[in-house]
């Protein structure tokens, strides 16, 4: 036995005696967190097409010699051990056996974007982070945080991409839903208590490790256009708010959150750099080393070094402010930056020509490889922690209890912006639209005409453009506003019929004139039909206030500056309105 296979020995040991043995090449894939795909039934995917991915699974593991992953695609939780086993046995079988960390985008709600997040699939189904924001209660967040964790160890998951902590400061900015809104005290609250609930007071072995993301905040975006496309690459601080941005980093950082990853977006107009953040010195070695005491891993986002092939469609790096410099030249100023780990590239062979070109020296790559595998020995991952139990998964993810708690969080997540004539009683004649009326009938009598209706429920997502590539479609941006015909469609229901709006508010929805119209006005940030009409009729209480301000018109947002939160000139609801209806008797 090697005395890095050693489990009595310490850490530190371990880790140094395993990186003097790692040739260049073993060390160079360590630096890589790449992307895999997983086959139905749970075995590796060992053949592509390269539509989605360029490399099969054996090639990353065997002969790159990468061992860091995250997991594309909805699975059941059966299926996602089994695969995870057999990975880590595809690993076991190197020449140094150095085990695969695993890790995902977020799971456990309702928004399913291949590039940011999953629908729950078989986890247990919360609200959004805006969803918990809008409670805002940080014990709740930490037995989120807890549930989840509980839920990833048992598939193998040891790396949440998440956190992402940035202030929902432009209104048009895609990636809201993930964030806990605008507050940034609030948002330092929440992170600790999700730092907290996912590695516990400290990293081991029944940890999940957080990649807290996007420093240092991504939400002062140019017009609300996102940084993962061209048109969306600048970061802008016209109300010279950064340090704000800033607050809930400092407080993750504080949490001992394991990971940070920078954005994309290229910062004009200030001191720092105009380069994308996973480039930018200044920000990630002068900022977040130095300034803020950060010690832990650094992992780009993804794709900062090649071009992609997204659903058969090429995509540019992310290179924003240096497009201009080669793969290897990218690689090197990233590494130069600080950072530790490129997220969605396999290309160590660069890493491998930089130390040998003498570039990069190999006592600055040994920097990086000593933290990787120093967070693999802490998670358990060379001994107890190295594979898991494909009936425990099943038993685990989706629990009943985790499936209640979830629940519970959707109903008091639910934000009653105008209560009218809520909660209602009786078994009214429903009318309903994008709500199933199976689930309705149990709370009246479906018709399926509105002249019909005693009253109609009618549930909107907030409105978006549309966007001409695929993957890029999936990143909902644009206006706010509903576009003329169907505003005039929903206000003609509302005319005809008394209604209960619900709207799913992945960003702040422009919407007065259904506010003024409707019976009764109801924010969703992820919740199930039931626990929509549980709370419209009384059998559970809505407890949500809003996580940033209901701009009155797309003039008002395209008028306020990107790094201001709550910036918009008389809003039709303002930040943290929320009312608090009566209820009647819970059911059992």
């Amino acid at each position: 036995m090697n005395p890095y296979q050693d489990p009595t020995r310490a850490v530190d040991e371990r880790v140094e005696d395993l990186l003097a043995r790692m040739t260049p090449e073993e060390k160079a894939g360590q630096l890589f967190h790449s992307m895999l795909m997983m086959n139905p039934d749970g075995t590796p995917v060992t053949d592509t097409d390269g539509s989605m991915l360029p490399f099969a699974t054996p090639e990353l593991v065997e002969d790159r010699r990468l061992t860091h992953f995250n997991l594309l695609g909805t699975h059941g939780a059966r299926e996602m051990a089994l695969w995870h086993n057999a990975v880590q046995e595809m690993a076991a079988g190197t020449r140094l056996g150095i085990p695969v960390t695993l890790s995902t985008d977020p799971w456990h709600a309702f928004t399913d974007n291949v590039g940011a997040s999953f629908n729950a699939g078989a986890f247990s189904a919360w609200p959004e982070a805006l969803g918990l924001a809008a409670i805002g209660d940080p014990e709740l967040v930490f037995r989120f945080a807890d549930t989840v964790r509980r839920e990833y160890l048992s598939v193998g998951f040891r790396t949440a991409l998440h956190p992402q902590i940035d202030l929902a400061s432009e209104p048009r900015w895609s990636r809201q839903s993930g964030t806990f809104g605008s507050d940034a005290k609030l948002t330092g609250e929440l992170v600790r208590a999700y730092v907290r609930g996912l590695q516990g007071d400290r990293l081991g072995t029944e940890s999940v490790a957080a990649m807290v993301k996007h420093f240092p905040g991504g939400g002062p975006q140019k017009d609300g256009e996102d940084p993962h496309f061209p048109h969306g690459k600048e970061q802008v601080y016209p109300g010279g708010l950064r340090e704000l941005h800033l607050e809930p980093f400092k407080a993750a950082i504080a949490a001992g959150c394991a990971q940070m990853m920078p954005y994309y977006g290229q910062p004009v107009g200030t001191d720092w750099e105009e380069v994308g953040f996973g480039f930018n010195r200044g920000v990630v070695t002068g900022l977040l080393r130095e300034e803020l005491g950060f010690t832990g891993i650094v992992c780009t986002d993804w794709g900062l070094l090649t071009d992609a092939v997204i659903f058969g469609e090429t995509h540019e790096a992310r290179a924003w402010g240096v497009e201009h410099l080669s793969v290897a030249e990218r690689a090197a100023k990233a590494l130069d930056a600080g950072v530790d780990q490129f997220g969605g590239e396999q290309c160590p062979e660069v890493i491998v020509e930089l130390m040998a070109s003498g570039r990069i020296p190999e006592a600055r790559i040994d920097d990086s490889v000593r933290r990787l595998l120093r967070e693999k020995f802490l998670l358990g991952l060379f001994d107890e922690r190295r594979y898991v139990d494909p009936d425990e998964a099943a038993e685990t993810v989706g629990r009943a209890d985790f499936k209640a708690a979830g629940a519970a969080a959707q109903r008091r997540s639910l934000t009653v912006l105008t209560d009218g004539p809520l909660p209602l009683t009786g078994r009214p004649r429903l009318y309903v639209e994008n709500v199933d009326p199976a689930v309705a009938a149990a709370y009246g009598e479906i018709v399926a005409d509105p002249a019909g209706a005693d009253l109609a429920v009618l549930r909107l997502r907030t409105p978006f453009e549309e966007r001409p590539n695929l993957f890029e479609s999936f990143f909902h941006s644009g206006s706010l506003a509903f576009p003329d015909e169907e505003l005039a469609r929903i206000l003609g229901l509302l005319a005809a019929v008394p209604t209960v709006v619900c709207v799913n508010l992945e960003r702040p929805a422009v919407l007065p004139e259904i506010a003024e119209r409707a019976a009764a006005l109801i924010a969703d940030y992820g919740a199930s039909d039931e626990a929509l009409l549980d709370v419209a009729f009384g059998r559970a209480r809505a407890e949500g206030r809003l996580p940033f301000e209901l701009p009155r018109s797309m003039a008002a947002v395209a008028a306020s500056r990107p790094d201001v939160p709550n910036d918009t000139a008389d809003p039709v609801f303002p930040y943290g309105h929320g009312l608090s209806p009566r209820t009647g008797t819970p059911t059992a």
